[in-house]
This record gives C-alpha cells, sequence and structure tokens, in this order.
C-alpha cells in the first residue's frame, strides 16, 4: 500500500479560497522537473486573486525521495494528501507532461477534489514510433538514470524558445535521482495499471467526469484525444510550432488559457 509523501510546497495568494471568488489552481511540473518551472505562472495567477499550490513531486526537486514507487499513481495519492492538509479541494489541477497524466490519475480516483484540469503536452497517449522507444529507453534509465533522459530533454525545445530554459531543464533532470528517473518512466508506460500508452489512455481518460482541457503540440495527438471526451465542457487546443515545454515557452498565453478556463468554470 502507497503511503503518502509530505511534498515541499510553495502557496501563493490568498490563504484561503473564497468560495465565492476564483478557484484554487494546483500547478503540477513533469518527470525530472519541479516546481520552479511554475513561478512565473503562479505570481501572475495569484496576483489575479487565485490561491496558487505549486508542489515538487514526490523524488523531485525538494521534496522526500523514497527508495521505491515513485511513479505517476503514487504522485496523485501525495497530491490528494496535500490537498487534504491545505483545505484546497476542489482544485482545478494543472500539469505539463508527466504531471498531466498525474493530475488526471487525481481526477479519476479522487473526484471530489477536482473541479476540472487542465493537461499540458501531456504523458499519455503514446502510440507508433514512441511506443517503440519505450523498452529502448527504460533499460537506458535503469542503466544511467538521469543522464541517459539528457537527449530527450535537449530535444523537446523549439527554436523560438526563450535562451537559458533548455539548460535549466537539462540541470533540473541531471538533478533528479536516477531510480527516480526510471521508476518514473516504468510508472508511465509499462507497470500493471500504467496509463501511458494509448488504449489503456483512452480506458482512463473517459472514467474522468470533470471538465477537462488538453492542450497538444502534436496535431495528429490533438485529433485523437477529441475522440476520448466526454461532455460538452471539455475541449482539446492545438498549439502548433512550439516545444514539449510549452508552458515556459509561452508563459503568457498559458496564463491566460488557465485564467479563462477557471473563469468559466467558477461555481
Amino acid at each position: 500500500m502507497t503511503t503518502a509523501v509530505e511534498l515541499f510546497h510553495t502557496v501563493l495568494g490568498p490563504d484561503t479560497a473564497d468560495a465565492h471568488g476564483p478557484d484554487t489552481l494546483l500547478l503540477v511540473h513533469g518527470w525530472g522537473g519541479d516546481g520552479r518551472e511554475w513561478s512565473r505562472h503562479a505570481e501572475s495567477l495569484a496576483s489575479g486573486g487565485h490561491r496558487v499550490i505549486v508542489p515538487d513531486l514526490r523524488g523531485h526537486g525538494r521534496s522526500p525521495v523514497p527508495d521505491e514507487d515513485n511513479t505517476p499513481a503514487a504522485m496523485a495519492y501525495d497530491l490528494t494528501a496535500l490537498i487534504a492538509r491545505l483545505g484546497a479541494g476542489p482544485v482545478v489541477a494543472v500539469g505539463h507532461s508527466m504531471g498531466g497524466q498525474v493530475v488526471n490519475l487525481l481526477a479519476v480516483h479522487r473526484p471530489d477534489l477536482v473541479r476540472s484540469v487542465v493537461a499540458l503536452d501531456p504523458a499519455h497517449g503514446a502510440h507508433g514510433a514512441e511506443l517503440d522507444e519505450i523498452p529502448r529507453r527504460l533499460t537506458a534509465y535503469r542503466e544511467n538514470g538521469a543522464r541517459a533522459a539528457v537527449p530527450l530533454v535537449t530535444d523537446a525545445f523549439s527554436p523560438t524558445a526563450p535562451p537559458g530554459l533548455r539548460t535549466a531543464h537539462i540541470r533540473t533532470m541531471l538533478g533528479t535521482p536516477g531510480h527516480v528517473i526510471a521508476q518514473a518512466y516504468a510508472g508511465m508506460y509499462t507497470d500493471p495499471g500504467a496509463v501511458g500508452i494509448r488504449p489503456s489512455s483512452e480506458a482512463y481518460l473517459r472514467r474522468r467526469i470533470c471538465p477537462a482541457l488538453t492542450v497538444w503540440t502534436s496535431a495528429e495527438a490533438a485529433d485523437w484525444e477529441r475522440s476520448t471526451l466526454r461532455g460538452p465542457e471539455s475541449r482539446v487546443d492545438h498549439w502548433a510550432a512550439t516545444g514539449h515545454y510549452l508552458h515556459e515557452e509561452h508563459p503568457g498565453r498559458t496564463i491566460r488559457l488557465i485564467e479563462q478556463w477557471a473563469a468559466c468554470r467558477t461555481a
């Protein structure tokens, strides 16, 4: 049985969410990252009246590093404990990459804690060439840890990405323990119950009952996920000509997207 890890986190904005004011926002980073990538967004969103919670997931950043169970499912479980401890739910749960998988798992398993989801280039729906690469990559991560993940990070940015962004993410990835990199990747794609491969992704996304907004940098992935949507409030957007770290390549656009999405769904 998973034991919740007490996550390092920061909270900006009001100490508690006003029942008649803006929603509480939970901003979740991806694989080999940490909450610092949300700093600009968190400040802006908090200045607009939102309570903003930014955690470091287990094994990442300044949070504890378990020897085992560094998986998206366990990370989602940690978030349930954090939300409860802060008295913050239901939240608008925003996640990038692996964080997108984590917030969707949270929404499926604890719908009482999630008002809606925003998933940015999430780590689900793997198929084709990406699917074929999973066994090789997992072996490399188990043998060489974060060093083996550097090429993937290096190639994840568009030519117009802000200077220094690639280097910042390479440094953060290299600072993540190797066993965490391997376990998290296996937890996304190959462990029993993993939801990162397309058929499993479809099954779990259809279990999500809250409104959801997904933004893809791939037009094909956007078309695929539209077929999984439940309810008229959910939608899928496609942002062309941007890298995987779209929220940092386009922070202003991302902030406006989150603000508009949350405003339309405030009870």
